[in-house]
């Protein structure tokens, strides 16, 4: 190893860049992995690196040449296998941080906040420190304590089960910037006992959001281990189609609970979907596109289409619509595109621009036919129209690639496990 310290702690290392001797980034820093050895003190046996395509993979600390707290340098051959953790190997972020631990001098209890690692004369990294903060205890003089901060070694410090309950206030702190799709993929690595703890701390919205980019059984798995007001106020948060999808896959007497328990109006959103096949249009449709009638001015449009929790593909078309304008709505008009709206004046009338060429898609048609429609025209979505005309929805690209890709394409494993470096990954 080089002449750098040699003792780092944690949660400075998380988000620094990782580069190969050239100085090429392979990815950032998202974990490290020790393996844990009863009383003894945890070896560090490697680093979860994020690398571009959002993958997580693992580098072991034989391949890593430099640690300090502004860089990681690495060298050798790296799989790049999606990472999956073995055995008695534990996450130091995931699972360890937010752990509660009885001190040994009998002052009560504290949470780990921040781990360090030293590297010993082997050249090997083993858990040194930890960064505590004191909880409740019964005593007065730690009641006198609680909220101090310390730091102490790892001897110092009696481990509970792995059973026990554990916050994720740490983790989620940690990871507040990750994006929905990211921070899905951290909880794919967990067990099934710590995905459940660090779910059930996020926010509702959060949560939705995240849900929606995890795998079926993993978002029924968790739905399922809420509060049953809780999954519902959860389910408000989701896009509706997601959580129709989500509920299509519970049993029928929890789902019909849950609708019961939802807002009436999000449930009856909701209920309109699962009543199609999930291979049509109106199953794959979102029902709360942006639409607006031909009275409608251009810079009402760009205002609509601005807001922040609009996805880019229903932000790309305005459904122009007689009242009511909440689907089913009146008489469906026709689109008008996005790149439309940057070419005229701020007071133009949207009647005066509805694109009447592109046909609507029958809540009915297959999902062969959305796709062949969306590929021949070059179209982020499509709107969706019942026997009388009224459109009752839009269906995306996103939503049609979500269904056509395999079960498990969020999970997939590529085929290029080993990857020499020296040269830019990606």
């Amino acid at each position: 190893m080089s002449t750098n310290p040699t003792r780092v702690f944690v949660a400075r290392l998380l988000g620094l860049d990782v580069f190969d001797p050239l100085g090429d980034r392979l990815g950032r820093l998202r974990d490290v992995v020790v393996l844990s050895r009863g009383v003894r003190a945890p070896h560090v046996v490697g680093i979860v690196v994020e690398v571009p395509g959002k993958k997580r993979v693992f580098v072991p600390m034989t391949r890593i040449t430099s640690i300090d707290q502004t860089q990681v340098i690495c060298t050798g051959l790296v799989n790049l296998r999606r990472f999956q953790q073995r055995g008695a190997e534990t996450l130091v972020v995931a699972e360890m941080f937010d752990r509660r631990v009885t001190l040994a001098d009998g002052s009560g209890d504290a949470t780990i906040e921040d781990i360090a690692i030293d590297q010993h004369r082997s050249k090997d990294w083993f858990v040194s420190k930890l960064f505590v903060r004191r909880g409740h205890s019964m005593s007065p003089l730690s009641r006198l304590r609680r909220n101090e901060t310390m730091i102490i070694d790892w001897s110092e410090a009696l481990q509970g089960p792995r059973t026990e309950p554990q916050a994720a206030t740490q983790f989620l702190a940690t990871h507040e910037d990750l994006k929905p799709a990211d921070f899905a993929e951290a909880l794919q690595e967990m067990s099934d006992k710590r995905r459940l703890e660090v779910a059930s701390e996020l926010q509702d919205e959060r949560l939705a959001d995240v849900l929606q980019e995890l795998p079926e059984d993993d978002q029924v798995e968790i739905l399922s281990a809420l509060d049953v007001e809780r999954a519902a106020d959860v389910l408000e948060e989701m896009d509706p189609d997601d959580a129709a999808d989500l509920l299509a896959e519970l049993p029928s007497a929890q789902a019909e609970e849950l609708l019961q328990l939802m807002e009436p109006d999000e449930a009856e959103d909701v209920r309109r979907l699962l009543e199609y096949d999930e291979d049509t249009a109106g199953g794959l449709m979102t029902p709360v596109p942006v639409i607006l009638p031909p009275e409608a001015t251009v810079a009402e449009a760009l205002a609509h289409v601005r807001r922040e929790e609009l996805s880019p593909a229903l932000a790309s078309s305005i459904f122009i619509a007689r009242p009511p304008l909440e689907t089913p709505t009146g008489r469906f008009l026709g689109v008008v595109h996005l790149q439309q709206l940057l070419r005229y004046p701020p007071p133009e009338a949207l009647g005066n621009l509805v694109d009447k060429n592109l046909e609507p898609m029958s809540d009915h048609a297959h999902i062969s036919d959305v796709a062949r429609a969306l590929a021949t025209y070059n179209l982020n979505s499509l709107p969706v129209v019942d026997d009388a005309g009224r459109l009752v929805g839009a269906v995306t690209v996103d939503d049609v690639l979500d269904h056509l890709l395999p079960d498990d394409w969020r999970v997939h494993e590529d085929n290029a496990p080993v990857k020499k470096l020296g040269g830019r990954i990606g």
